[in-house]
């Protein structure tokens, strides 16, 4: 439902707290009244923007994880943990210098409170306090009857309309550039490495060591076939959370690795590495590993170290629509991407997003003689991100071992 829908099923109390908010002046006893001066005030664009921009860092890190979700509906519970997951440990007021510059109204432009003299309370930081201020807000509604009683839901095009104001302000921090001289595009290369893989298993004996893994030199030799060529990781890295062979192999082939380990199409028996039927005709199928196959399985698999990940991949699709430095876009998107272990924020985005984006054929870098790397995403990525869709709560979890990919 959209906006006006919920405000008409909404009883005088909400409203009224809702009217509050946006400082109507109006009939606090007329249902009417209330609604039709709420939407006014939330139609206008200028204090629209104008909440957005006094919202805190933390709201937006929460509001952030529920545009892009097609799911209508969310329990309590549901609301309480992704306000904790978008809760980070860096310090709040330097990342807020890295977002999209956005200064709090001035006093003179928003109307004096409908009730005199009554000032509005400074927001608290706990979870359910937070959805509480959202309700205040007009951001969320609980159902209308029935076991939806106790769900909430944030109006359709209000959605849309938080959108498309982050959008305005990302974009106003941003730094386009024209067509580089020269940049990386391996659309279509990963589907065919997959491919690579399969038929070097089907035609080598591949021995594995005590733990399982691939012995160093099986993996360089592998690597000669594919069209992309990786560094092995060094011995001593610490590296885990993005794949169950991740430790060993480079991230693009640990990526390949895995995608054919979960679809059963390569078994790891015993000592050795065998190709099993269900392999066998991926091999012979051209269709086994697509664009948008390859894209929800990296959704998946890296969402357990990236939650947002999905709303992060939207907002570059949105924001890379052309040539952008990848400096300005990284700034952006900065705060709201969560350290995790050994990655710092900068080297999620980079490495973990960035350039996966990159081997997945949906993302091109290239270097500008001025403005250094910039970025854009493919017609083929944007078709992939506009069609694929992901449960947040759809994770896969690494160290569970295998499973067939739905």
């Amino acid at each position: 439902m959209n906006f006006a829908d919920m405000l008409g099923y909404a009883d005088i109390a909400q409203l009224s707290r809702i009217a509050d908010v946006y400082q109507c002046e109006c009939n606090g006893h007329s249902k009417n009244e209330l609604i039709q001066s709420i939407l006014s005030k939330v139609g206008s664009r200028e204090v629209f923007e104008a909440q957005v921009g006094s919202m805190r860092l933390e709201d937006l890190r929460f509001i952030n994880s529920l545009l892009f979700d097609k799911r209508e509906l969310f329990s309590l519970e549901e609301l309480i943990a992704r306000v904790q997951s978008s809760k980070l440990q860096d310090d709040e007021a330097a990342a807020v210098s890295r977002i999209a510059e956005t200064k709090r109204p001035h006093a003179d432009s928003v109307p004096k409170n409908r009730r005199k003299g009554k000032a509005q309370p400074v927001p608290e930081s706990g979870p359910r306090e937070i959805i509480s201020r959202f309700k205040q807000q007009g951001w969320l509604f609980n159902g209308i009857s029935g076991p939806e009683r106790y769900l909430f839901q944030i109006p359709k095009d209000l959605k849309v309309k938080f959108r498309d104001t982050l959008r305005r302000r990302f974009r106003e921090s941003l730094v386009y550039a024209g067509e580089p001289s020269v940049y990386r595009d391996e659309q279509e290369l990963l589907g065919e490495d997959v491919h690579a893989l399969l038929s070097y298993v089907r035609h080598h004996e591949v021995p594995l060591t005590r733990d399982g893994y691939m012995h160093r030199r099986t993996v360089m030799q592998i690597m000669e076939s594919f069209g992309v060529q990786e560094e092995p990781p060094a011995k001593a890295a610490f590296r885990f959370g993005y794949g169950r062979r991740f430790r060993e192999y480079p991230e693009r082939f640990s990526l390949v690795y895995d995608y054919c380990f979960y679809n059963k199409w390569l078994v790891e028996d015993e000592d050795v590495l065998v190709l099993s039927e269900r392999g066998t005709e991926a091999l012979l199928d051209r269709r086994a590993a697509t664009a948008e196959q390859l894209y929800r399985f990296w959704l998946r698999l890296y969402k357990g170290a990236v939650p947002n990940l999905l709303s992060l991949a939207h907002w570059i699709d949105d924001l890379a629509d052309r040539w952008v430095t990848a400096d300005s876009l990284r700034a952006v998107l900065l705060p709201f991407i969560k350290p995790y272990y050994y990655d710092t924020a900068d080297s999620v985005i980079d490495k973990r997003i960035l350039m996966m984006l990159l081997h997945l054929g949906m993302l091109r870098i290239g270097e500008d003689e001025k403005l250094g790397t910039v970025v854009r995403m493919t017609k083929l990525g944007s078709a992939v991100v506009a069609g694929v869709h992901v449960e947040h709560q759809d994770v896969l979890h690494v160290e569970a071992g295998g499973g067939t990919i739905l």
